[in-house]
């Protein structure tokens, strides 16, 4: 299956002919994830040389050893995400694949996967440069990861045999299982301590699942905790509404109840992971290398790793974006400057600055009134559209501007710009600063 001129491919499917690969193709391109595919090892090799895939599905006859990790060893130094697909896999292979599926999974259910598993990696890919660069301005960046402790799931239903039957396989395999048989009782548990997954009970109705979901997806603090719905059957639901209303995975209960708890475990453990490097990150704000009123870069740090990222998305063959948020020189903003009242709010706008990137982001102080971000695995468009994401929710924000005065809003100018061939790190920073110049006041 031939990649569209100008269309650039993202995921790898190998399979040696198109019987069951050919839908998902079809369905992963329908979504935004255009597909190559590769009828050997040695093609899949060939193929993620000379493309900068993201991703990768390899469809495998029953105990047939497809050599997954040659594949995934074939993209490095880039981490290829790769789901493995079939009905009884070869040891060897099940422990390099990512995720390993009975049968070819919906395309909404593999590109949700596939883009989770990637942000995962990414994330790993930048807290290995950002401890580099800690490293080398005298901080050592401490991990505290709490692998050795069982995953918590949330088993959330009515009892059931075949919910019960999968309960008891996840615990027997080390998680730890809280039973919550109503969505009240589930939110009592959610409230009160952490979880790395919820299994929601999808039987003969299935209105409480549904509640449960939609209300972890309004809570912030439950918002990125994976959801898995079992449902007694395979066609009981539109399965792209199911993964449209926030679903990570959704599981029949005709699926074998041991490849069921292995996605489902595989999914708390990349949950667990995110959570683990986000508090790693997160400590360091407070260290005494970063801006001491925003808990960000300083200027010179971001400078640093700036250069390194850029060296890593050069050797990964991923893309690369900066950005630059400057607050806006005229307009309301300039009598909140009076009296120093600006001063006073940047601490909480550069905190909330950093609240707002993703975990694998990086975000700066470049200058009083000027911030700047390093989003890799991020083309000049997608980042844009994070940027200004960011500038509206801040300016949503009402400070405050003393007493008899209405509160003020700040307002920022944006620039953006994507790492080109053999650019160096201080020009890109410079593009996204002049692209500030070009972009017209609304």
């Amino acid at each position: 299956m031939a990649v569209q001129p100008g269309i650039l491919a993202r995921v790898l499917v190998v399979a040696a002919d198109d019987a069951a690969a050919g839908p998902l193709c079809q369905g992963l391109d329908a979504l935004g994830w255009r597909t190559v595919t590769a009828r050997s090892v040695a093609a899949a090799a060939a193929t993620l040389s000379d493309l900068p895939l993201e991703a990768a599905v390899i469809f495998a006859a029953p105990g047939v050893h497809a050599d997954v990790a040659s594949i995934k060893a074939a993209a490095q130094p880039r981490t290829l995400p790769l789901i493995l697909v079939t009905e009884k896999p070869d040891p060897e292979d099940a422990e390099a694949a990512d995720l390993v599926m009975s049968r070819t999974p919906h395309p909404a259910q593999a590109a949700l996967r596939l883009e989770q598993l990637g942000r995962a990696a990414i994330s790993e890919e930048e807290f290995s440069l950002r401890r580099a660069t800690f490293a080398a301005h005298g901080l050592a960046m401490s991990l505290n990861d709490a692998a050795d402790a069982p995953l918590r799931v949330l088993a959330a239903g009515k009892p059931d045999h075949h919910f019960l039957a999968l309960s008891n396989c996840l615990a027997a395999v080390g998680a730890e299982v809280i039973a919550a048989p109503t969505p009240y009782t589930a939110f009592d548990y959610l409230h009160e301590s952490a979880f790395d997954a919820a299994l929601l009970w999808g039987g003969e109705d299935h209105a409480p699942a549904l509640s449960i979901a939609s209300g972890m997806k309004r809570n912030t603090r439950l918002f990125h905790i994976p959801l898995v719905l079992y449902l007694r059957g395979a066609g009981e639901i539109n399965l792209s509404e199911l993964y449209n209303r926030g679903f990570a995975d959704v599981a029949a209960a005709d699926t074998p109840e041991e490849e069921t708890a292995n996605r489902i475990l595989a999914l708390a453990r990349t949950h667990r992971r995110h959570q683990t490097l986000r508090r790693a990150l997160d400590g360091a704000r407070s260290s005494s290398i970063m801006d001491e009123t925003t808990g960000l870069f300083t200027r010179e740090l971001f400078a640093s790793h700036l250069a390194r990222v850029a060296e890593g998305a050069r050797a990964r063959k991923r893309p690369l974006s900066a950005c630059v948020l400057r607050v806006a020189q005229t307009g309301p903003i300039a009598l909140a400057r009076t009296g120093g009242w600006l001063d006073r709010a940047m601490p909480q706008i550069g905190a909330m600055v950093g609240r707002l990137v993703r975990v694998e982001d990086t975000a700066a102080r470049l200058a009083p009134e000027v911030f700047a971000l390093a989003l890799p695995a991020t083309t000049g468009p997608a980042a844009r559209l994070a940027a200004e994401r960011i500038a509206a929710v801040i300016g949503c924000t009402a400070f405050d501007a003393g007493p008899d005065r209405a509160p003020f809003v700040v307002e920022f100018d944006v620039g953006v710009a994507e790492l080109g061939d053999g650019e160096a790190p201080g020009g890109l920073l410079e593009r996204a600063s002049a692209d500030i110049r070009s972009q017209p006041r609304s």
